[in-house]
């Protein structure tokens, strides 16, 4: 750098950036007398001209405008030269000067800046999730760079933002390398996202930090619903302030959705409403809003959302009814809103035991005494309320209509309700539903957890046989997963930097899922004592309230801890990829960050 530049004689970097809105240019030699000219222009508060022949006062508190030009006076004829043709140490020294000041102003240190090809193959090599801003020249990004410095803070972690400026000599090398040109687009920048060590797809979804936050947390999902284009007509909400402003103004009756982007019931109605909103344009409002954040958890508190997607209708600003048709068709939902009305109370549901059910439905009182009339009895212990045994029953039933009326039938079914008749239950340690036991001569002999069809439980009936040993559980496979309980938590996740804690029910399928994929990480990661992968049955004894205490509200629900303290919630992939690269990521920036501490010392 020339010494005329040095931040001791103040014209450091702050000096550049703040005369950047002040340029003096200089004209090439006229014709008639070969004279160089200053064009004169207005400061950066508009209030003075200046030109580089002026000797008027400047109104600038620190100089550095006026210093500015004494040294362009000094420097101008290197510069007319360089400009010309010609080169000068000191012309280059000024040029690369401005532009490496104003590209640090530019570019966030949380972009990776790349221009060699081993470099990026490196970074493709240790980051998963890998968003790339390719530019025509320095300059031609600006548009993204700011937008993609706040993307990039979001993401930290979950995903990775690079630029490649292909407008320098290196990036210009690794760009015909990648096959890249940013020059035939209009903007002259292109983002590319690589997945994996390979490229994914071009990124072609609005420019927008929500739309490309959404798009690296889930690089193959589904686009956000606003940005579907046949959902134009629905009114899509961001804050609670814009839905508060949205019931106030609005003179039309309002639906609206609340929703959650994972949900697959959301998913499937949104069709359906988007196209309600279009046949019923001018004459109501239908509206959608992504409540699950927990910053709108007062939201739902105050119009009792429990599940999504949970439907409103408010008139003139007042809440009026829930809608509730889940399999709704847009005609429904069209001739609904000609005439709201409060969800209709559904009939009580008539207990199984007063249903004209051939199986024989037991009590605490009359329990052992059918056993004795009965030596071979297959017993199906039951909660109204549960789901799998309601898939079971009409099975069940059909089973009992064979076995409870032949003659020369070798058992018969019965059933208990055990949320009722709690004594038996208790006896036989009923914890979940359904519980089907054989019993012989008054004697419990097996548990069968596989016999839930007509046909296996008759075939079970005419030859009785020990059921195979029962699944082991996740808990008690020898693995690297570290499983965690209330007791332990907090002490545990304390003595490692990064944890990724599964919280789960032994029963949920997508957790099932999810369980050897998430092994496979965990071994991978073994020896790294820094690293945990760790998980938590939700359903095991004090461990409800600690999964509540974490905010686990569905199963299963993934955190990321640093050294104990929780950082974000995990949403990426649930494959072995998902999972390896996630923490992959994290431990590449680690070492980054030491690199970068010994090249400071």
């Amino acid at each position: 750098m020339s010494p005329s530049l040095s931040p001791r004689r103040g014209f450091g970097r702050s000096s550049i950036q703040r005369f950047r809105h002040c340029s003096v240019l200089f004209s090439p030699a006229s014709s008639s007398g070969g004279e160089m000219k200053d064009d004169t222009h207005h400061s950066t508060d508009g209030r003075h001209f200046i030109t580089a022949n002026s000797n008027r006062r400047l109104d600038d508190d620190n100089g550095v405008v006026l210093r500015y030009l004494r040294f362009r006076r000094r420097r101008r004829r290197s510069e007319y030269f360089m400009i010309h043709g010609t080169r000068t140490p000191e012309g280059e020294n000024l040029m690369l000067m401005l532009s490496s000041s104003l590209a640090a102003v530019k570019v966030s240190p949380l972009l990776e800046k790349v221009s060699d090809h081993k470099d990026f193959k490196k970074l493709l090599r240790t980051r998963t999730n890998v968003l790339v801003l390719y530019t025509k020249t320095a300059t031609s990004g600006d548009s993204y760079l700011k937008l993609l410095s706040d993307v990039a803070q979001t993401v930290k972690g979950q995903g990775t933002i690079a630029w490649v400026n292909c407008g320098d000599s290196e990036g210009r090398k690794l760009c015909k390398k990648v096959k890249v040109d940013p020059s035939s687009r209009r903007e002259g920048a292109e983002l590319l996202h690589y997945k994996d060590g390979t490229f994914h797809t071009e990124y072609n979804r609005p420019a927008t930090f929500k739309s490309m936050v959404a798009f690296l947390k889930d690089p193959s999902g589904p686009p956000l619903w606003e940005e579907n284009p046949e959902a134009k007509d629905v009114v899509h909400v961001e804050t609670e302030k814009d839905f508060r402003k949205l019931l106030k103004k609005e003179e039309r009756p309002v639906l609206i959705m609340f929703y959650a982007p994972w949900c697959g019931v959301c998913k499937r109605m949104q069709p359906v409403f988007q196209q309600a909103a279009t046949e019923t344009k001018g004459k109501y409002v239908l509206a959608g809003m992504n409540v699950h954040p927990a910053e709108f958890d007062g939201l739902k508190q105050e119009y009792n959302v429990k599940g999504y997607p949970t439907f409103c209708y408010f008139e003139k600003g007042k809440f009026m009814h829930h809608y509730e048709n889940y399999g709704a068709t847009p005609k429904d939902i069209a001739d609904w809103l000609k005439n709201p009305q409060p969800p209709q109370p559904k009939a009580p549901e008539v207990p199984w035991s007063e249903t004209d059910s051939p199986v024989f439905h037991l009590t605490d009182e009359s329990f052992d005494s059918f056993l004795e009339e009965h030596p071979a009895a297959l017993v199906m212990f039951y909660a109204p309320w549960c789901g799998h045994c309601k898939k079971m029953k009409p099975e069940y039933d059909e089973a009992a209509e064979v076995l409870n009326k032949a003659a020369d039938s070798p058992g018969v079914l019965a059933a208990v309700d055990a949320t009722v008749h709690k004594a038996v239950g208790d006896r036989f340690k009923i914890s979940g539903f359904p519980t089907v036991k054989y019993f012989e001569k008054g004697e419990e002999k097996y548990t069968l957890p596989h016999l839930r069809s007509k046909d296996k439980i008759i075939e079970f009936m005419h030859n009785p046989q020990a059921p195979p040993p029962p699944e082991q559980s996740w808990e008690d496979r020898p693995s690297s997963v570290s499983h965690l309980g209330s007791e332990d938590f907090r002490e545990a996740l304390k003595k490692k930097k990064h944890a990724l804690v599964m919280f789960y029910a032994p029963w949920c399928p997508h957790c099932k899922n999810a369980v050897p994929h998430f092994t496979t990480a965990a071994e991978l990661f073994k020896e790294d004592r820094k690293i945990v992968y760790a998980a938590v049955d939700c359903t095991k004894g004090l461990n409800h309230d600690l999964c509540k205490q974490e905010g686990v509200e569905g199963y299963p629900t993934f955190n990321h801890y640093n050294y104990g303290k929780f950082v974000e919630k995990y949403n990426g992939d649930r494959g072995e990829a998902g999972f390896i690269g996630f923490m992959r990521n994290l431990r590449g920036r680690d070492q980054e960050k030491v690199v970068k501490r010994k090249d400071e010392l």
